[in-house]
């Protein structure tokens, strides 16, 4: 057989987190850089996650009654400064289309940067009635934010896809219920599928979606201690309602303003779980988000070749009828190291090696991915031993998540003590004024921020002070530094 390069990983995880995961992207052939800068190219292999993700986002969706629709990707400028401050979050990221063809357009035409009020315009000419309500909906799309911060593929792009959806209902009540639900979804999408937990709380006054009388997020704690925001629910109020004038006459035949949120999640999630999961050798894939769960390396020789290769195709035959997706790599110009390396590196849960010895003695070899652990299985069992390994692999790849995330908090009510956790990669969980001044100081004296306050929150003690600045304490808040 021809000996060919390896392609494995050639830095620590720990000692350059930043080279391990610009090396993990392109070793395992997730992305590519293209020529519009900070925007990338989502290679199969990272796209097929995204697609689980949208698949097990859409399902729960569409089993609470969120229906799916699409907007344009063209933003009139008069209806994007509508809600001022909304506009003020996003002035500085917004792309702008200025000619068609050498022809000035009449009006800028703002590249979606976020789709509330091109949505929000058709949702006030088709509202009008209590019986109108609820609307819910959601759109699967690309949006473009020109971000000025250094781009880094998945977790911070100047174009990136996600879910927007966008709910009207008649009472506050409703629209504030909503918010449990939609988190709920994402939770249960993000440990169940991804493996990843996450810290679920309120964003700070400073940090809320532009627009929003609130934000309620999930936080992510990165390997290297810093935080990094997930799928999110605004609860926008009526302030919407009122900048686009989306009313309903009720019951009692009185004119109203509806109640709205908004809610997302993008495709940031694969940054997050490539940094999350991966290890020194590469990408480790949660098996539900994989689009390849078990490949099968049989080992060749010429005169045992077409026994194994039987066995081997009867084994993936055996893997398929349980619903299992299988990639049988069967090429002949790359040793078995070789590509048991490359498999490593693109983070395949399972591999199966089968070769000559392993055919007298009725065996196949069985690696997992997330462990490294070997051991033989009956060729009689493997399907069920198979099946059963994956789920172990899932549910272990959750487990050491949750440690991580566990193990990174750390509480403190001085800004001593936060400053030296900090510098020990900690996110630290303090009493807090939630005041904006002292966000910003705390911000200039550290380089972090809040990050969520948890929504079921811990008692604070008779004239608890804020850790930063003395005053009050108002809540107990997640800080940290973060992307």
């Amino acid at each position: 057989m021809a000996k060919k390069d390896t392609k494995g990983i050639t830095i620590k995880k720990e000692d350059d987190f930043s080279e391990w995961y610009t090396q993990v992207i392109q070793k395992a052939d997730l992305a590519d850089y293209s020529s519009v800068s900070g925007c990338i190219v989502y290679k199969p292999n990272s796209y097929t996650i995204w697609e689980k993700i949208q698949q097990a986002t859409d399902k729960r969706f569409k089993a609470v009654g969120i229906q799916n629709a699409y907007f344009p990707l063209f933003i009139p400028e008069s209806l994007l400064q509508k809600e001022a401050k909304h506009i003020e979050g996003f002035a500085p990221e917004v792309a702008w289309v200025t000619h068609a063809g050498n022809s000035p357009l009449a009006e800028r035409l703002a590249v979606r940067p976020t789709s509330e009020t091109i949505m929000y315009d058709s949702y006030s000419k088709w509202i009008r009635s209590y019986n109108d309500l609820p609307l819910r909906l959601n759109q699967w799309n690309n949006v473009v934010r020109w971000e000025f911060k250094h781009p880094t593929p998945f977790l911070r792009g100047r174009e990136f896809l996600w879910n927007e959806g966008h709910t009207v209902f008649a009472t506050k009540e409703e629209a504030k219920a909503e918010g449990k639900e939609i988190i709920g979804i994402y939770n249960d999408v993000c440990e169940n599928y991804l493996a990843m937990p996450s810290l679920i709380g309120k964003k700070s006054e400073k940090e809320k979606f532009a627009g929003a009388e609130y934000t309620i997020s999930m936080e992510f704690i990165m390997p290297n201690g810093k935080a990094i925001q997930g799928p999110d629910f605004h609860h926008d109020g009526q302030i919407f309602a009122k900048a686009f004038n989306i009313s309903y006459t009720d019951q009692n035949g009185q004119q109203q303003y509806a109640w709205q949120n908004t809610f997302a999640i993008t495709t940031r999630m694969i940054g997050v779980l490539i940094a999350m999961h991966g290890d020194d050798k590469g990408l480790v894939l949660p098996p539900k988000v994989a689009a390849t769960q078990v490949v099968i390396v049989p080992i060749l020789f010429d005169s045992s070749k077409n026994q194994v290769l039987k066995e081997a195709k009867e084994i993936k035959n055996k893997l398929e009828k349980k619903g299992i997706n299988v990639n049988f790599d069967d090429r002949e110009s790359y040793s078995p190291g070789w590509k048991f390396n490359e498999w490593e590196v693109k983070g395949i849960p399972v591999r199966i090696e089968i070769g000559p010895k392993d055919l007298e003695k009725h065996l196949a070899t069985i690696v997992r991915r997330d462990t490294g652990e070997k051991q033989q299985i009956e060729l009689t069992a493997i399907a069920d031993e198979v099946n059963v390994l994956l789920e172990q692999i899932q549910k272990n790849l959750l487990d050491k998540a949750k440690d991580v995330l566990s193990s990174s908090v750390v509480e403190v009510d001085n800004l001593e003590d936060a400053k030296k956790q900090l510098d020990n990669k900690k996110i630290i969980f303090s009493p807090w004024c939630g005041s904006v001044e002292c966000e910003d100081n705390f911000k200039e004296a550290t380089g972090a921020k809040s990050l969520n306050s948890p929504l079921s929150q811990p008692k604070l003690k008779k004239d608890q002070k804020c850790f930063a600045c003395s005053e009050k304490a108002k809540y107990w808040f997640y800080l940290g530094k973060s992307y």
